[in-house]
């Protein structure tokens, strides 16, 4: 039965070619709200401590199909103008597992009276399983399980204002040496990607906010990939939004804080092109909540 499953997800895959290009790039669909796993230097946007969980289940209804679990927190260090933090992934794609573990500093420059430059530095490892016993383990063509461990560095770079803009460019995970090379994709989940992001804060009026915001992800293993968003939130409190991904897949996004320290998210996206797997599945669930802590809690939409 397993080995079934296992053929008709691979089977829908080709079918699909669109989709192996839309898992290649991590991604969230709520990535203006929490820039950590992408870039560390957006920890400084905040002055407060915080802790983000993200649960995004993709192509729901599809058996093997990507399951990403995202969680990192951090701490201010005022006197340097700092932040420090852990951040952890689970990624699980069929029977492929992907797990990293790392911890980062960042800190700014002040440039003006509401501009800073910001640099942060992250280290960890990354830990690949490719679980083959998991499809028949009474066939020797699928005995051995592939497991691999190696060591990453990041580095991330943005300009911002705490309460108007970001704008950043980073690259989170320098594997030292390749992983994945048992992927039936050819390493494509798992080649270095840079990111570009950057989201503005329009004040329409006392009540009413507008962000639109945008990420573009860019590896030699996979083609150019950009998310544009824009939200609107409500008296600081309420947020609706909707995403666009170019591998053809749209989200919609709403959001509630709770007393400036419990934000709480929800998305839903769907494939819109013929070719695109989302299309023909239940579409894909994600789910964020954020914590932050501290003396004074400001509200912080960015």
């Amino acid at each position: 039965m397993k080995l079934i499953k296992s053929a008709l997800f691979t089977a829908a895959l080709l079918f699909t070619g669109s989709a192996i290009n839309a898992q290649q790039a991590t991604s969230f669909t709520q990535y203006h709200d929490n820039q950590v796993p992408f870039n560390t230097a957006y920890s400084l946007l905040d002055k407060a401590g915080a802790v983000n969980l993200n649960s995004r289940k993709q192509w729901t209804g599809i058996e093997g199909a990507p399951y990403t679990f995202q969680v990192n927190g951090s701490l201010p260090i005022e006197t340097i103008n700092g932040a420090a933090g852990l951040s952890l992934t689970y990624d699980k794609f069929n029977i492929e597992k992907l797990t990293e573990v790392s911890a980062f500093f960042a800190k700014a420059v002040q440039l003006s009276d509401q501009n800073y430059f910001a640099a942060s530095f992250n280290a960890g490892f990354r830990n690949y399983i490719a679980s083959y016993s998991e499809v028949d383990p009474n066939d020797v063509s699928f005995r051995d399980d592939i497991r691999e461990t190696v060591g990453t560095v990041g580095l991330g770079l943005m300009l911002y204002s705490p309460e108007k803009y970001y704008i950043g460019a980073s690259l989170p995970r320098l594997s030292i040496r390749s992983l994945g090379t048992a992927s039936a994709e050819e390493n494509r989940n798992y080649s270095n990607t840079y990111y570009f992001s950057g989201a503005y804060l329009f004040k329409l009026n006392e009540d009413v906010k507008l962000k639109p915001a945008t990420m573009v992800a860019y590896s030699r293993s996979f083609d150019t990939q950009a998310d544009i968003s824009a939200t609107v939130y409500l008296k600081d409190k309420f947020g609706f939004g909707l995403n666009y991904k170019t591998t053809e897949e749209i989200a919609g996004i709403l959001s509630i804080t709770l007393n400036n320290n419990v934000k709480i998210g929800y998305s839903y996206q769907t494939g819109l092109g013929n070719d695109n797997i989302g299309r023909i599945s239940n579409g894909s669930h994600e789910i964020s909540i954020g914590f932050r802590f501290g003396k004074t809690l400001l509200p912080k939409l960015l």
